[in-house]
């Protein structure tokens, strides 16, 4: 089993940017395909970021071409790099690990307890 540990959330004005960590221990990010989602208040957890075990990468339309995921094998974290920040931005942000290519939260087993991202206006 791997263990995730997410961290770097905070607020944030509109436009502004934050980087989010997810360092792991156990096994090494290398070994799965890692994931990032988001849940707002009232909504359901959603994908937002993937990247594979060759490094390649998928992102939500509603974050591609301002979120960038990567993968430190040295360090054995993975971040999300989030830039030009929304107000819709805001929610609860989780990494996650999967076995599988899927972007279905329902198919990642091992999950971070989530760091908190407020984007004001």
């Amino acid at each position: 089993q791997v263990q995730l540990v997410e961290s770097g959330g905070g607020l944030v004005q509109t436009g502004g940017s934050l980087r989010l960590s997810c360092a792991a221990s156990g096994r090494t990010v290398s070994e799965y395909i890692m994931g990032w989602f988001r849940q707002a208040p009232g909504k359901e957890r959603v994908f937002v970021a993937r990247i594979t075990l060759s490094g390649t990468t998928t992102y939500a339309d509603s974050v591609k071409g301002r979120f960038a995921v990567s993968r430190d094998n040295a360090n054995n974290t993975v971040y999300l790099e989030m830039n030009s920040l929304k107000a819709e931005d805001t929610a609860i942000y989780y990494c996650a690990a999967s076995n599988f290519i899927t972007f279905a939260p329902a198919m990642y087993s091992y999950w971070g307890q989530g760091t908190q991202v407020t984007v004001s206006s």
